[in-house]
């Protein structure tokens, strides 16, 4: 079990005066945690480095290195450490060094252990409020983590939009604590879904292996976002192109590693053209996205490149043939982003043949085809097949192969579009339900993104976003908000304490609640409560 207790580290050249102190104060006996001694700095020094103490009391003149230039060093290495100065020497200059350096106590010898106790608890008690401040802004930053997602989300949307300048895009990733400082720069598109359940239903499985994708963001030189129900994106950096061909395969290698070990799961990778400038990671990106494109040209657990496709590496033998057909268009059609039309019907037909595309015969039976299957899926969700683009409507369409393509390509935009359509509509459902939910359990403490996305059958991250674009409000702040809302209630109609006001709304921990309930509305319970500005109180 971890020791919490303030740690106590003592500097003193005098023997009899270093056992007084560590011996006739009952320094455990008052809650700390007497770590260790040294007779000069310079011994104490490295000791420091390796305990890391909260505090250390030490003699100002010592042989070897004094209590000053101790004080340097460790001010220097350990901002946060307090120290508190002994000496026999009340001169003002010692004291104004001191003060310079920061101490948070001097105090002359001969000491008594009463009145030094009293000065470490005046500073211990700053270091537990330190500490407690810490770790509820470290629980309210865990709690907020998808907001964070969704400020990366926008980061890399601003990237590949290619509509701002390199420095507001670096100023707008330091702000989220990203080094977007590099010599070259790769995309890679990724997606993965359960073979037991739709993409975007819930499962466990992807839920656990997009926790450990996320975790991969923490290596040197990668940058994890979230796309919702489009997958993930991944921005790879380094400072030459061997070190980024490094770093990519081993993050390969460690992706297909997390997918192997679910065989329910399907998974496809794109990697675009390595590029040097910030402001060519859209053309990277889009790159990418030719080569994401496969997925619905291939089988799955693939990684494809584009750079592989240019160069004529990716061998056509890749593809059945028997597969290119409207079976291929229909899982385009369920799972497809407009966005990414254009290249699929590109690389479907480069995946039949320039040739074939010269034939009237082929052009008029893929055109039929690719109409039928459209008309098909749209009867399945509801729509009229009347809403698309017949071949009647332009006598041109088979013209030519271009011509073709280009009606095809409508066709298919067009279709995706109903299909989103028609997606919203229902995600309008599931938003209500799970509204209904979080306004049933907001008083569970537990009650989480994961827990909501399983209750609407939903994966998390694809919840995460139709819950922003259906409320435009994260799910956490919604539920903080509606908890405040209801504790704000119950300070004014009720005479309960704050603390049970808390518990009734989903936060167990009084302190935490205090400073949710401040951070959101300005002032501590106890001062809303009493109609009062915030006065720094803490709340019961």
């Amino acid at each position: 079990m971890s020791d919490n207790r303030v740690k106590i580290f003592l500097v003193e050249d005098e023997f009899v005066v270093r056992e007084g102190i560590k011996n006739n104060v009952d320094w455990a006996g008052n809650g700390y945690n007497f770590c260790g001694e040294a007779s000069d700095g310079e011994l104490a020094y490295p000791l420091i480095k390796k305990l890391q103490p909260d505090i250390v009391i030490t003699d100002i003149k010592m042989p070897f290195m004094d209590g000053l230039e101790l004080s340097r060093l460790i001010r220097k290495e350990f901002p946060k450490m307090e120290i508190v100065i002994l000496s026999g020497f009340a001169e003002f200059e010692y004291a104004k060094e001191a003060i310079k350096l920061g101490v948070a106590g001097y105090l002359t010898k001969p000491i008594d252990g009463s009145e030094l106790l009293k000065a470490v608890d005046e500073i211990s008690r700053k270091i537990e409020q330190a500490r407690s401040e810490a770790l509820l802004l470290s629980k309210y930053e865990q709690d907020n983590e998808e907001n964070r997602r969704g400020e990366l989300a926008k980061l890399f949307q601003h990237i590949c939009a290619g509509m701002q300048s390199s420095g507001d895009i670096m100023k707008e990733a330091e702000e989220l604590s990203i080094d977007l400082s590099a010599i070259c720069y790769n995309v890679i598109l990724l997606r993965a879904q359960s073979q037991r359940h739709g993409i975007d239903e819930y499962s466990g499985s992807i839920v656990e292996t997009e926790s450990r994708l996320e975790e991969l963001a923490g290596d040197k030189g990668i940058i994890v976002f979230d796309r919702g129900i489009e997958g993930k994106a991944i921005i790879v950096m380094a400072d030459s192109e061997e070190e980024l061909k490094h770093t990519e395969d081993s993050l390969l290698d460690k992706i297909k590693e997390i997918y192997d070990e679910y065989h329910q799961i399907k998974y496809f990778i794109g990697i675009g053209n390595v590029v040097r400038r910030i402001s060519d990671i859209p053309k990277s990106y889009e790159s990418a996205e030719r080569a994401f494109a496969y997925q619905y040209l291939l089988d799955n657990n693939q990684i494809v490149s584009n750079e592989s496709i240019t160069d004529g590496l990716f061998s056509i033998n890749n593809i059945d043939p028997a597969q290119v057909d409207k079976v291929k268009i229909d899982e385009f059609l369920k799972t497809g982003n407009g966005d990414e039309t254009g290249y699929f019907v590109t690389e479907f037909f480069n995946s039949v043949g320039k040739n074939a595309m010269e034939s009237l015969m082929f052009r008029q039976y893929i055109a039929l085809d690719t109409y039928f299957c459209a008309a098909n899926f749209l009867g399945k969700i509801g729509v009229d097949k009347g809403e698309i683009e017949t071949l009647d409507a332009n006598g041109n369409v088979l013209k030519s192969a271009d011509d073709t393509l280009e009606y095809i390509t409508r066709v298919i935009k067009k279709t995706i579009s109903f299909r989103d359509e028609v997606s919203n509509n229902r995600y309008g459902e599931v938003i209500k339900e799970a509204i209904k939910y979080i306004e049933e359990n907001y008083m569970n403490e537990e009650l989480s993104l994961n827990q909501l996305a399983a209750h609407v059958n939903i994966s998390p991250n694809h919840l995460s976003m139709i819950f922003s674009q259906e409320t435009g409000s994260t799910f956490i702040k919604y539920l903080t908000d509606l908890r405040i809302e209801k504790a704000k209630v119950l300070l004014k109609t009720t005479a309960l304490r704050s603390s049970d006001i808390g518990n009734q709304v989903g936060y167990r921990d009084p302190h935490y609640f205090s400073f949710i309930f401040k951070k959101v509305v300005g002032v501590t319970p106890t001062n809303y409560r009493e109609g009062r500005k915030n006065d720094g109180e803490n709340d019961e």
